[in-house]
């Protein structure tokens, strides 16, 4: 077990394939949409960007995002004007997936999306234009109504000018203890080459003993009762060695993981246990999610436990963001290169 954990993030970073330094690609703007506690913001900073507008409703998580970013996130993202928003070069938003009413083609434009959370992204890149994007959402999205949701997406991205690229990534391939699947949708007016980030390396990832903390300083209060102990015990199907982490799914069954399953923002406090004893920490918890330890923690425990069900993997996102900042720089310089 080490004693100090380094953030996956920081430590990985020099793997991914990095921006060409030429244009203003070595210095850009981005907004932070469904900014939730700032995990799609780090993972972009790691690239040279600039925060310029962050969006967030929930009390507890702008909380924890102030105190960590030095600033208080817009509110309700439905009640914002487009046009109040700076100028920005590339919209980040991990938006809450809310079912689409599809009417059909007769319906239009606004009859498809108005009414969803979604609608608010796509009327901001209406608006402002940037040259990119990048949204994040539940590996479901793709099967939702029968694929129609994913296809609603696509067709109104496509139809504001972007080409779109969408593939799931999982936080376990990316150096984290977690097995964590998204979907990552980016988008680009320009028709770069954009391809997602390859797996890290198995040498670089990290493992559950990395991200432990040691048990003697932990509050008392994380250990559960020995009757839920030895029910998870009683029913765990197979045996691995320490440490592991396991979760009931819904028929009751329990399976031991060198990983955490995915954080679940509405799970019960005793969704996942490591070694069938007691819960992760705050701290452990956003370590699952690739935060650093100079993250700052100002909420209640209950909390943190839904800001990091809610967040993102930040190693992912870093992968993710610098492949779409080395297409960028790439088409720019091509671009001009062919002007001269």
């Amino acid at each position: 077990m080490m004693d100090t954990y380094q953030p996956t993030l920081f430590e990985l970073i020099d793997d991914f394939p990095q921006a060409v330094p030429i244009s203003r690609w070595d210095s850009f703007r981005f907004a932070d949409l469904f900014a939730g506690i700032g995990g799609m913001r780090l993972g972009f900073e790691r690239v040279g960007g600039q925060c310029v507008f962050s969006s967030e409703w929930d009390v507890q998580a702008a909380k924890t995002y102030a105190a960590n970013f030095g600033e208080t996130p817009a509110g309700d993202i439905t009640k914002i004007n487009a046009s109040s928003i700076p100028d920005f070069d590339i919209l980040l938003a991990g938006f809450p997936c809310q079912p689409f009413s599809i009417i059909g083609d007769k319906a239009g434009f606004h009859h498809e999306t108005q009414g969803t959370l979604f609608f608010d992204i796509e009327r901001i890149l209406a608006e402002k234009r940037p040259a990119a994007f990048l949204l994040e959402n539940v590996r479901n999205l793709i099967a939702h109504d029968g694929g129609n949701t994913f296809k609603t997406i696509k067709k109104h991205l496509e139809a504001l000018g972007y080409h779109v690229y969408a593939t799931v990534l999982n936080a376990l391939d990316f150096g984290v203890p977690q097995k964590r699947e998204r979907i990552m949708i980016c988008g680009f007016l320009n028709n770069v080459d954009f391809k997602f980030p390859p797996p890290v390396p198995s040498h670089k990832r990290r493992s559950l003993s990395d991200i432990l903390e040691d048990e003697s300083e932990l509050d008392e209060k994380l250990w559960v009762r020995e009757a839920i102990k030895n029910s998870r015990v009683e029913r765990m199907k197979i045996e691995i060695g320490r440490p592991y982490i396991t979760h009931e799914n819904v028929s009751g069954m329990v399976t031991p993981h060198p990983f955490s399953c995915a954080l679940r923002a509405g799970a019960s406090a005793n969704y996942i246990l490591i070694n069938n004893e007691r819960r992760p920490s705050a701290r452990e918890l956003l370590r699952l999610q690739g935060f650093p330890d100079t993250f700052k923690i100002v909420v209640p425990y209950s909390s943190i436990r839904k800001q990091t069900g809610n967040s993102v993997a930040v190693p992912v996102i870093t992968a993710v963001a610098s492949e779409m900042l080395k297409a960028l720089n790439t088409y720019e310089r091509r671009s001009l290169i062919h002007d001269r």
